[in-house]
């Protein structure tokens, strides 16, 4: 990630609108923001959430709440709860997001 040089900047996530994005079960609603380069996601998903691709880009993701799995092609998997903090680099581990029950994500990218 390269952060150019930015004005400083400020925002609300309750002033952006949410897409819902629909998985192989479930969906997550997702707000965005981008600044320059950076691309900034809360990421709230539901409950039997499954996503329907892997995804082969470079994130930061911080569990706001609940749990997050991620699966990896490699067939590993990563179980993250409220304050854990995944990263993964571009290219670098094919993964795909699950949620059981539920979570909320912060993701930087």
């Amino acid at each position: 990630m390269i952060i150019e040089h930015l004005l400083p900047k400020s925002f609300q996530w309750d002033y952006v609108s949410a897409e819902r994005v629909d998985g192989l079960s479930g969906y997550a609603n997702i707000k965005t923001q981008v600044l320059g380069s950076i691309k900034i996601r809360q990421v709230d998903y539901s409950a039997n959430y499954l996503a329907d691709h892997w995804c082969e880009k470079g994130h930061l993701v911080f569990v706001l709440s609940g749990e997050l799995v991620l699966e990896h092609k490699d067939n590993t998997v990563q179980s993250l709860h409220k304050g854990s903090v995944y990263v993964v680099g571009d290219g670098s581990m094919a993964h795909k997001a699950v949620s059981h029950e539920g979570a909320s994500v912060l993701i930087v990218d």
